[in-house]
């Protein structure tokens, strides 16, 4: 009997897998459909299974759920090559043991494999679900987005606090609710507010509601945005920026599960899930005393963080299309694509305003840019009159493209070329700066003469 089945109708995965497994002594067996495998499953059952998502016939989640029905401690592994959060929520919600994105690193989903064989035993099954979704809600290939999509997946069934750290335009809010769509609040009401964006002497009756004749102009009783969110989720954006006293109330509300309106003397039970958000480095505002700590701590319960779209530059070219796509139906036209030279532009620039700014930029190209094809040179000026000086800035995002093309590849020790490399630019540079004075370079690079001497001599810098 087989240890490890691998479903996967392309040929060149099956024999990836089948390599490194007879590689780790690990007995198995390889099917080109989900339609074969469960053909055997009567006959045997293997102790792990690892299946691709899009299949000719049964997909990957189809075949999840008549394995979970009749074998619900065999543990599934469920791979695919389009990434979407859609995949990975309703590979956790189907009960799958682990979610595994191409390209995939071999070592890693052997030791995948490994895990599911020794633990057999599976996630949690939170019922049917969809196999596929209109338009993903966050698309990502990176393995910090999969780390995100992942984390929503295992919190499909909790209603915890969870605090969502990352820069502006990173896409918090968009996370926030899909951990809303993906939670049992999720036919209740999702209420955002960006608590940076109200003056401070609102934000109590904006949160709270406020009695008739608690303030001038209070005509009327008001619900807040608590009572509106109740039984769902409230979302309170820029928390970092929170009022201090404000800070106060939202804990009382944290800690005793109940809150006044302004002006009332009824306390109010609030039944809602809180979801926060912040670009700011929350433990350096508990530090400079510009946050309550105790707050802090009721709500960083769980916490996501969002990356930069710098630090995932190789979901640039995916998010692009799909932006260009939404940009062109929402005008009714036909969607213009990216030349190879134009889209890697957009690859090394630094994006600061993250995928927010991107998102703009394709609605720029779709309304701006001549033709069907966008070339380079049709790019906003932004890009083209600054292509130096972002790819200066963006060097970081380089560096990880160049990392994740040598992992695609298959490369090994990476570090080992890379280091090398980097210190010997650095140290040309620096000495070409200085006009050859190895005293003045090693000051500049904040070393010893001797430790640059050295350097030279491991690198073999015979001419510096």
């Amino acid at each position: 009997m087989s240890a490890v089945w691998i479903i996967d109708d392309d040929r060149s995965i099956r024999w990836v897998f089948e390599k490194a497994l007879a590689r780790e002594n690990i007995s198995h067996a390889s099917f080109a459909s989900a339609t074969e495998a469960l053909a055997r499953l009567p006959q045997e059952q293997p102790k792990a299974i690892v299946c691709d998502i899009r299949m000719p016939g049964e997909s990957g989640l189809q075949f999840l759920e008549i394995v979970k029905q009749d074998w619900p401690d065999l543990p599934v592994i469920i791979m695919t090559a389009h990434s979407d959060l859609d995949s990975a929520v309703s590979a956790f919600q189907g009960g799958a043991f682990e979610y595994l994105p191409k390209p995939f690193d071999v070592d890693h989903a052997t030791a995948l494999i490994r895990r599911a064989i020794e633990e057999s035993k599976r996630f949690t099954q939170s019922g049917p679900v969809p196999a596929s979704s209109p338009a993903p809600e966050i698309l990502g290939q990176a393995p910090a987005m999969q780390d995100v999509f992942r984390a929503i997946g295992r919190l499909n069934q909790s209603t915890a606090t969870v605090l969502i750290t990352g820069e502006s335009g990173s896409g918090k809010e968009l996370v926030a609710r899909a951990l809303h769509r993906h939670s049992p609040r999720a036919a209740r009401p999702f209420v955002a507010i960006n608590t940076a964006a109200i003056p401070k002497d609102l934000l109590e009756s904006e949160l709270f509601g406020h009695e008739r004749g608690a303030f001038t102009g209070a005509d009327a009783r008001r619900q807040g945005r608590f009572e509106q969110a109740e039984s769902g989720t409230l979302f309170l954006d820029e928390i970092g920026d929170m009022p201090s006293e404000l800070q106060t109330r939202l804990l009382r509300v944290l800690s005793d599960g109940f809150y006044y309106r302004v002006g009332g003397h009824q306390p109010i039970k609030a039944n809602v899930r809180v979801i926060a958000a912040t670009h700011q480095h929350l433990e350096e505002r508990v530090k400079q005393g510009q946050f309550r700590e105790d707050l802090f701590h009721r709500l960083n319960v769980i916490r996501l963080r969002l990356p930069a779209l710098r630090e995932r530059s190789e979901d640039i070219p995916l998010l692009t299309r799909f932006f260009l796509i939404k940009s062109a139906s929402e005008l009714g036209i036909e969607a213009k694509q990216l030349s190879d030279d134009a889209m890697a532009k957009l690859a090394t620039f630094g994006f600061p305003g993250n995928v927010r700014q991107l998102e703009n930029l394709c609605h720029w190209i779709t309304v701006m840019a001549p033709g069907a094809l966008v070339q380079a040179g049709d790019l906003p000026p932004e890009l083209n009159g600054s292509e130096a000086s972002g790819k200066n800035e963006d060097w970081l995002g380089q560096l990880g493209i160049e990392i994740s093309q040598r992992l695609s590849r298959g490369d090994n020790r990476i570090l080992d070329e890379l280091v090398p490399a980097f210190e010997r630019m650095v140290i040309e540079r620096t000495l070409a700066h200085t006009g050859g004075k190895r005293t003045e370079a090693a000051e500049l690079l904040g070393w010893g003469r001797n430790t640059l001497t050295r350097k030279i001599q491991e690198l073999e810098m015979k001419n510096s």
